[in-house]
């Protein structure tokens, strides 16, 4: 995502509140500016959308190395999720406020093409630089984590639940993985919303973290997050100390690999991500771009 200052149209309406004044946007409003953000989003030079993408899993990481920091000695697993689940949103909160392209939420972008103000060719092509960027930025942040040996914290408890995660992820069956995928950018796309409706700092903050937090307390699955959790899960395995405290089964452990994570993981849960995101769009432009204009 990128933030964007609200295109002039919605400041100033004949027979309209003015939206500054009234601090949001209504759900038409939403619809026309992400409309205009999705024609931004692809008229830009594909470095800078790649450098952004790149900022973004960065971002999208160290939200999720802060919050398994904080949850991971937690045994009770719905009190981790919350407490994973308040530290998370950070990573959305640093795209909405300092710039970035997120995959899921460039998802959005489908609005756009349903409005014919963008190519389904530019929509995915789009989609494909922020992918390489985003694994990219995450990647690299789970490295550092490794190198700069932060699983061993807790005596290495934290590098045993980053297997231990990871293990998880990549054991799913193509099905699960898939509709998790779904759920999750119905989740993340919704908050995504609501922080195109907010038009002041405090209500994007406040959309951005409620709605990741019960995107990570369902136990959805999100692409970009998974370029960090499951790289550091590879990266923590070359340990032996790890791998035995996290006591996972050895025929799980073996998929933890990087084709384990395309295959098992990436594939099906991109697609997921990309349909919850795409459903979530169309449902609102039907709305009010065809069924109405307010």
């Amino acid at each position: 995502m990128v933030s964007k200052d609200l295109p002039q149209a919605h400041c100033h309406r004949e027979g309209k509140v003015d939206t500054l004044a009234k601090g949001y946007l209504t759900p038409a409003e939403i619809t026309e500016y992400t409309v205009t953000v999705g024609l931004q989003k692809t008229q830009r030079q594909y470095l800078e959308v790649l450098i952004m993408a790149i900022l973004a899993g960065m971002y999208i990481a160290m939200g999720g190395l802060a919050a398994s920091t904080a949850a991971h000695a937690i045994t009770n697993q719905g009190l981790a999720k919350l407490v994973a689940g308040a530290v998370f949103p950070i990573g959305l909160m640093f795209i909405i406020i300092n710039g970035g392209d997120l995959f899921t939420g460039n998802c959005l972008i489908f609005v756009a093409v349903l409005d014919r103000k963008v190519t389904i060719r530019d929509f995915f092509g789009n989609l494909a630089i922020v992918f390489l960027g985003n694994l990219i930025g995450a990647v690299l942040l789970a490295w550092l984590e490794a190198s700069g040996g932060m699983f061993r914290i807790s005596n290495g408890l934290l590098g045993a639940s980053t297997i231990a995660t990871a293990v998880a992820k990549v054991n799913m069956s193509f099905g699960q993985a898939f509709i998790l995928g779904v759920m999750c950018n119905l989740f993340v796309c919704a908050g995504v919303w609501m922080t195109y409706g907010a038009t002041d700092v405090a209500g994007k903050l406040l959309a951005a973290f409620f709605s990741i937090l019960a995107f990570v307390i369902s136990s959805s699955e999100h692409i970009v997050a998974n370029m960090y959790y499951i790289p550091a899960g590879i990266f923590a395995k070359s340990n032996p100390l790890f791998v035995e405290m996290a006591g996972v089964d050895s025929a799980h452990l073996a998929n933890l690999t990087w084709k384990g994570f395309f295959v098992k993981n990436g594939i099906p849960v991109t697609l997921g991500n990309i349909l919850g995101g795409m459903i979530l769009g169309a449902m609102y432009q039907v709305i009010y771009r065809r069924l109405r204009h307010d």
